[in-house]
């Protein structure tokens, strides 16, 4: 059984070592640390997760850093939620979801004017009509 803890409402310079660092001035133990980083630009996401190796070390690391102020703000600290798949993004019993050009058909009102390249090519109003001679 995990006990992650997700610490949230971090400064962008807040690391993995810095976290480690708090939770040993506590006498807190974590088995890991793992800051979320933006793929593309490594930078903080602003929140990380923290692996408890106890149900009671995880209570622990909740009641200290919960709502403890860093700089301008207050830390979120709180059970981690186990990640949403695609099947719990759809729930229980609905169909596999279908190709997107398919939903994109299937979700188009029967009246609705198509748009893009099939666009109707006159215009709607006596300005447009002046503009379509002038291009």
């Amino acid at each position: 059984m995990s006990f992650t803890v997700f610490l949230g409402n971090l400064p962008i310079w807040v690391t993995a070592d810095d976290i480690k660092q708090w939770l040993a001035a506590e006498d807190l133990v974590a088995d890991a640390v793992k800051v979320i980083r933006n793929h593309e630009t490594q930078e903080s996401k602003g929140f990380a997760f923290v692996e408890a190796p106890t149900a009671e070390e995880m209570q622990s690391i909740i009641r200290r850093f919960d709502r403890a102020p860093l700089e301008d703000r207050l830390l979120r600290a709180n059970p981690a939620q186990p990640p949403k798949g695609k099947e719990a993004l759809r729930g229980p019993g609905t169909q596999p979801a279908a190709a997107p050009s398919a939903v994109r058909v299937q979700q188009r009102p029967p009246d609705r004017k198509r748009r893009g390249r099939d666009r109707e090519q006159t215009p709607r109003s006596a300005f447009a009509a002046e503009l379509a001679k002038v291009l």
